[in-house]
């Protein structure tokens, strides 16, 4: 008998790190703690960008999406995972898990084209500053950001739609902390092609062909610096893409490790480990990343300080 489309009823369990019991209180102060951190620290670097009139250039414009995207991006699997750790459940509804896989393509897929449009802003300042203002101007930033925002928008609207469409039967075990697109496909018991196909053009086209793109810049990048006659302006010159360079590093880098080193169906600890640094470390530690070694953030941090204090 063709089994009946149970979605309007259906919940999803979230195993999570419930094979870890005894270490659930450990886990919720850890996991709070970094969400805590990684809210404030991107949200401290958009206040920052918005108050200090030098930092208002192109570079830091994208930054502070960047930061956007980043709190959106934790906030949308960590506060669910707390709650069921919290409460020693593991369910998640229909309706939040179609909500958490929309927007988890959303601000995902936002970095991804960010850090592309960030590496882009590097290469112009750097391979061609005398045109840098001419060439980044605001309505070009603009318009790169919303077509950024646009795309991520229209393919996770489609990726969800396409997830309406499916039948759940008996087997409603997700096997991660969150609802992961492509582990919710396997326990679908309706045909999932057009879903498969969909999700490995959007993988080339929001991730190998951006990540070739930034590539690219910093081949054109590096080739442009190794032509400075003076160490000191090689320093100056790296210096303003290093911060930049170290979170692709880190983005990609976990990233690529759970979509290329565990596939859909791993119920292993190292892919639900990866997913933690591809999910949580990596927003909690791009504000850190981003005001270590930069003077500009640093002087708007303090001056935001003062203001908070004098408040």
């Amino acid at each position: 008998m063709k089994p009946e489309n149970q979605t309007n009823i259906l919940e999803f369990l979230l195993l999570g790190f419930s094979q870890y019991p005894e270490h659930q209180p450990m886990l919720f102060g850890l996991f709070l703690l970094m969400f805590v951190v990684a809210v404030l620290g991107n949200l401290l670097i958009i206040l920052a960008v918005s108050i200090d009139s030098h930092l208002h250039t192109p570079m830091y414009f994208f930054l502070s999406n960047l930061s956007f995207s980043d709190i959106g991006f934790i906030s949308t699997t960590v506060p669910k995972m707390l709650v069921n750790i919290q409460t020693q459940s593991k369910s998640i509804s229909y309706a939040e898990c179609i909500t958490q896989i929309y927007f988890f393509m959303l601000f995902g897929g936002m970095d991804t084209l960010l850090l592309t449009v960030m590496a882009y802003d590097r290469f112009v300042a750097i391979c061609h500053p005398l045109h840098y203002s001419v060439i980044m101007n605001p309505q070009l930033s603009g318009l790169l950001v919303l077509v950024s925002w646009f795309i991520s928008f229209s393919y996770s609207l489609i990726q969800s739609l396409l997830m309406l469409r499916l039948s759940f039967c008996t087997n409603q075990i997700i096997k991660h902390f969150y609802c992961e697109y492509a582990k919710a496909l396997t326990i679908a018991c309706s045909d999932t092609l057009i879903n498969h196909i969909l999700l490995y053009i959007v993988i080339w086209v929001l991730g190998f062909i951006p990540f070739s793109g930034i590539l690219y810049s910093y081949y054109k990048i590096f080739s442009s610096i190794l032509r400075i006659p003076s160490t000191d302006g090689k320093y100056k010159a790296f210096s303003t893409c290093g911060s930049h360079l170290s979170v692709v590093s880190l983005f990609y880098g976990t990233g690529l490790s759970v979509y290329l080193s565990s596939d859909a169906t791993s119920s292993s600890g190292k892919g639900v480990v990866a997913s933690v640094m591809y999910t949580v470390v990596t927003p909690m530690l791009n504000p850190f990343i981003y005001s270590l070694r930069n003077k500009d953030i640093k002087k708007a941090l303090k001056t935001l300080g003062r203001i908070l204090l004098l408040k």
